[in-house]
């Protein structure tokens, strides 16, 4: 297979910034038929990880249990378009799971907001941390003049 055009990438510099600001990630798993679940949600970056906060009875959960291989978009429009596309491996955190998600969720809201929201969410649901560590990850910025030659593959 021959080579794509494609933007440059964020350099080393710009990608921690990058995954620390931007405002929703888009986490991809497995269906137990194949198809693919992709759920978009509030995310932090900690320690070259990505974290999500959800519960243990969605889909999402189900299909880590099941295949723990996952695939991340996190992507801009504006003021220009970047991305980010982690492909990584998941692992259920249910540790100090409370805490975590005001964490997280105080990159969105206040912390007494914050507090509230994780505490009601667990008062109703088992709360669960996904952590996705990356084993490759590719990225994406139209800021930056010209394209670049990329391996074989198709594009995207």
């Amino acid at each position: 297979m021959g080579t794509y055009p494609q933007k440059p990438p964020l350099g080393e510099a710009e990608l921690e910034p990058f995954l620390r600001e931007a405002p929703i990630a888009r986490l991809a798993t497995m269906n137990p038929d194949g198809t693919i679940h992709i759920a978009a949600l509030w995310f932090g970056y900690d320690g070259g990880e990505l974290l999500f906060g959800t519960q243990d009875v969605t889909n999402k959960v189900r299909n880590i249990q099941g295949n723990p291989a996952v695939t991340v978009l996190i992507d801009v429009e504006e003021p220009d378009l970047k991305g980010v596309l982690v492909y990584g491996h998941a692992q259920l955190d249910d540790e100090d799971v409370i805490a975590k998600r005001v964490t997280l969720f105080e990159t969105y809201m206040s912390s007494e907001d914050a507090l509230q929201l994780a505490a009601g969410l667990a008062g109703h649901f088992t709360p669960v941390i996904i952590r996705v560590k990356p084993d490759r990850v590719t990225s994406w910025d139209y800021s930056k003049d010209g394209l670049i030659e990329t391996g074989g593959g198709t594009a995207g």
